[in-house]
């Protein structure tokens, strides 16, 4: 969370002599930057220049918390549902898309990279969305998520499940561009959506789980163009699916405190005192797989190459990473867009060199 969103934290206040709605959950307690009996400042501020009380709460670690909280108050609950204000999660749903379409050698295929990218944003939001229903309970107890749309009361169920068919309606436009071959592999990744948000309740590493659903783009963007060479389209979904671990296990540092409390697993806590050097071990196997995917597709030993600067940027990220520092992990996390970028600079090289 950026220092301006810690400054905006304080103790619940009355507001119109009501009684607070949020969670409590015994005595104040240090969780990072948040106490359990800390809202966010946004649910008294008023929006920007207006004048006019926000009675509902903005997402802290929003992107675009300007834009978003001068929106009318049912579009911005649905923007904070599907998570519009927070672009990273497409970006990370996308990019392996694109890996996938450049590394098959097919050249820049522009308009079935765009509708990729299209269909990352509407599915991310959906997932989010569907997400959000199923841990409602559990969102109302972890002080980061007690302001979401669902969790607070402000979009009912009824609501919540309109606004996830209206944008699985978008994922199926998608979805009918593509070949029959890579239409049946994007289907395929539907069991372990569904599943997913249950997985923290059930495993210590619901971070691989979610490498499973969140990386499944790859299989997709190569299948859309070809169907042969299957090996090299696993090697590069292994590598992909430890890359998100490696980052979900950064963003899970954010509530090691309230996930154990309230019964939720994660790589971050299992990992505990160790979790910089599962993030390094996470990130040199992603490193492996793409770099295995790149010399089953070319004998060379220069195509590794490609993959320096994205082994730098991740190697980076972890040797920096500071679970101490309240600030330091969410800025590791949202680097990935970068990490993503240089990873698909290199299989565009590498696939059609």
């Amino acid at each position: 969370m950026a220092n301006t969103t810690r400054q905006r934290l304080r103790p619940v206040l009355e507001r119109d002599s009501a009684p607070s709605t949020m969670p409590k959950r015994g005595p104040s307690r240090s969780c990072g930057t948040w106490r359990a009996d800390w809202v966010p400042a946004f649910a008294g501020m008023t929006k920007w220049g207006s004048g006019e009380d926000v009675s509902e709460t903005v997402v802290p670690d929003s992107e675009h918390r300007g834009l978003v909280g001068r929106l009318p108050q049912l579009p911005r609950d649905l923007a904070q549902l599907a998570r519009f204000d927070r672009p990273i999660g497409w970006w990370l749903l996308f990019w392996p898309c694109a890996w996938g379409v450049w590394l098959a050698g097919a050249g820049l295929q522009w308009q079935l990279v765009l509708w990729l990218l299209l269909g990352a944003v509407a599915m991310r939001g959906a997932g989010c969305v569907y997400n959000d229903i199923v841990d409602a309970d559990l969102d109302r107890q972890v002080a980061r998520t007690a302001s979401r749309p669902v969790a607070s009361g402000r979009v009912g169920k009824t609501a919540a499940w309109t606004w996830l068919l209206a944008l699985c309606a978008v994922g199926l436009v998608v979805l009918l561009q593509l070949r029959r071959e890579a239409q049946l592999v994007a289907l395929g990744s539907l069991v372990l959506v569904a599943v997913y948000p249950f997985m923290k309740r059930i495993i210590w590493w619901p971070q691989l789980w979610l490498g499973l659903v969140f990386t499944w783009g790859a299989l997709v963007g190569w299948t859309a163009l070809r169907s042969d060479q299957l090996e090299v389209m696993a090697a590069l979904y292994a590598g992909s699916i430890f890359w998100c671990v490696g980052y979900d296990t950064i963003y899970a540092l954010q509530d090691r405190e309230d996930d154990a409390l309230v019964g939720i697993r994660s790589s971050a806590l299992r990992l505990g005192s160790n979790v910089q050097a599962g993030v390094i071990a996470f990130y040199a196997l992603a490193l492996a797989g793409w770099g295995l995917a790149f010399w089953l597709l070319r004998e060379d030993g220069l195509a590794l190459l490609a993959l320096l600067p994205a082994a730098l940027h991740l190697m980076w990220q972890a040797f920096t990473l500071d679970p101490a520092d309240p600030d330091n992990p969410l800025a590791r996390f949202r680097s990935n867009r970068f990490a993503g970028l240089l990873v698909a600079a290199a299989c565009l090289v590498v696939g059609n060199a």
